[in-house]
């Protein structure tokens, strides 16, 4: 990636989608069988909701999240996938969301989610964006899931590791940039919003939207 004067960073859950992939990978599987709904749609709920209210457990979570993926041959997970992407992601992909990803189309651009980078690959190609940071699953040799992590989250502080180790790769920093920008929906998020020169808040949760005002960050709707 040439060196870029400005740096367009976007979460992706509730942000750039209006939903959370996470949680609909999730139902995806339950809704063919793959997982058991008894057993799971409740866990899904409780984790969904626990990571809104900022108390989310991400090791907790992960395993329950990674560990399906263990369980299936990778070419069966990638057949699942595009359809996923195809019938819960595709209808989550907002007009105002496409037109903001386009709207920094000069810029280097990634997103940065917690959520795995097998889900979110192809979600981050269908809006043209180049990079993805992204929490990674651990592969056996075969390239076939082990069901744990590989590194450090991108989650809460993580993202921040996460984007760093990123720029590092290319030979950046942040002081490559003249600008940068964070976009993104959740509480969570607020150690890399407060990083970046222009931290947007988008359909921000109570406690983002609060300190949003609190700070003058801006405050947009892709919805």
């Amino acid at each position: 990636m040439p060196q870029a004067m400005k740096l367009a960073l976007f979460d992706l859950d509730n942000t750039l989608l209006a939903g959370d992939s996470d949680f609909e990978w999730a139902q995806f599987l339950i809704e063919k069988g793959v997982l058991d709904r008894e057993v799971y749609e409740a866990r899904n709920i409780q984790f969904y909701e626990q990571y809104r209210a900022g108390t989310l457990d991400i090791h907790e979570f992960l395993d329950f999240q990674l560990k399906p993926l263990s369980r299936h041959p990778r070419s069966q997970l990638e057949t699942w996938r595009a359809e996923y992407v195809r019938n819960k992601i595709l209808p989550m992909m907002t007009r105002k969301a496409r037109d903001l990803v386009a709207s920094h189309a000069g810029d280097a651009r990634a997103v940065v989610t917690a959520t795995n980078s097998f889900v979110t690959m192809p979600i981050a190609r269908e809006f043209g964006i180049e990079n993805l940071v992204a929490t990674d699953p651990a592969e056996n040799a075969s390239g076939e899931f082990t069901g744990g992590v590989a590194g450090l989250p991108a989650f809460r502080e993580g993202k921040i590791a996460r984007v760093e180790a990123w720029l590092a790769g290319l030979g950046l920093t942040w002081a490559s940039f003249r600008e940068t920008w964070f976009y993104s929906d959740s509480l969570n998020d607020l150690p890399l919003l407060s990083r970046v020169s222009h931290p947007v808040a988008v359909d921000p949760d109570e406690t983002l939207k609060e300190h949003a005002l609190e700070h003058g960050w801006s405050i947009i709707s892709l919805r």
